[in-house]
């Protein structure tokens, strides 16, 4: 195992000075954060089972976000997750109510979002597959069920070996890790396809998993502070490899999220040490540590530009109840990316 870099420490709200710090950012943790894949609409769920929208501008490095829209799920239950549409258009959320949900954003601006679908057991991941116009859902069920939007009956369900804790798809590639550190993955082009099923190269239980953008492999992240490159498919001098992170001192935190830069292939991982790194998987270095903030990080995301970076100062639940302060705001705050932090770097030499 590799360590990229020791982390810093301090008790600012956000990461830099400047970030903006996003209005009305609910009432309860906050659980992903996504963006549209064609404009600067912001959108996060929330444990207070609200899905909310903002409009962010950004023009010379400064951002401001401006709340838009929010809808609910059923009596208020808790959401674990979102996506859009590969347009826009639509978000989809899912959580505790055990339900997938379904959110036109042009037609609906309050109330309970549509039901399209339904598990067994609360829904922990939601995503959108474009290839096939599909919605996938992965709950602690143990199944994945892909939804028509139009039906309410599944349009396919797979049986997983564990509760679904963390999915990601992307293109034609769909991962999927779950209770036990198992990890599967699926060909997605059409009818799903078992493309591989493996045991977490992490020892600890996986907490995150995202696709690479150019779907050659994945990163999953587990609780006890490590991140693992695993590739899909063989690529020429590039290896899987794991590493430490989100450590200091003696202390291991969770690595609650990892995404990607679309354009560079760079990624970042949030925990809840409250910090965020930027890495180059490809170079195996740390381009950008971050002081740490007050709060734990719970989820982050990229904007498809790159130069926006939304993430969440919210506690994550990881000490347990007896450290969860009502009193303290959960936050959501968006850090505008200048381009030497987030781009590959030339390596002056080895890292070891």
């Amino acid at each position: 195992m590799s360590t990229f870099g020791a982390n810093n420490n301090n008790q600012a709200a956000s990461i830099a000075p400047n970030d903006c710090n996003v209005p009305q950012a609910g009432n309860d943790g906050v659980s992903s954060l996504v963006w549209s894949p064609n404009a600067n609409y912001l959108v996060s769920s929330n444990w207070d089972g609200g899905v909310r929208c903002w409009e962010v501008q950004e023009q010379g490095g400064q951002v401001r976000a401006m709340a838009k829209a929010q809808v609910t799920h059923e009596q208020n239950s808790s959401v674990l997750d979102c996506c859009f549409s590969a347009d826009g258009s639509t978000v989809f959320s899912a959580g505790t109510d055990k339900a997938v949900r379904m959110w036109q954003m042009q037609g609906q601006t309050s109330g309970v979002a549509q039901q399209i679908g339904v598990h067994d057991a609360p829904v922990k991941s939601v995503r959108f597959l474009p290839r096939s116009n599909l919605v996938v859902s992965g709950s602690w069920d143990r199944k994945l069920k892909f939804w028509d939007a139009r039906s309410p009956n599944p349009a396919g369900v797979l049986d997983m070996p564990e509760r679904v804790y963390s999915m990601d798809a992307c293109d034609n590639m769909l991962v999927v890790a779950c209770a036990g550190r198992h990890v599967v993955t699926y060909d997605v082009t059409s009818t799903p396809r078992e493309h591989a099923r493996k045991e977490s190269p992490l020892k600890f239980q996986s907490r995150c998993v995202t696709c690479f953008p150019d779907t050659t492999g994945f990163a999953v992240g587990s609780i006890e502070g490590r991140v693992a490159i695993h590739y899909t498919q063989k690529v020429q001098g590039k290896d899987s490899f794991a590493f430490k992170c989100h450590r200091q001192d003696s202390n291991v935190y969770a690595v609650n999220d990892i995404c990607f830069h679309k354009q560079w292939g760079t990624f970042a991982t949030v925990g809840a040490d409250g910090v965020v790194n930027f890495w180059d998987k490809d170079n195996k270095q740390r381009l950008k540590g971050f002081p740490a903030i007050k709060r734990q990080i719970s989820c982050a995301n990229f904007n498809a530009q790159g130069n926006l970076f939304a993430y969440s100062s919210s506690y994550d639940w990881s000490k347990g109840s007896s450290f969860h302060t009502p009193s303290t705001p959960d936050e959501i705050f968006v850090h505008y990316v200048a381009e030497e932090e987030i781009k590959p770097k030339k390596k002056s030499g080895s890292r070891r």
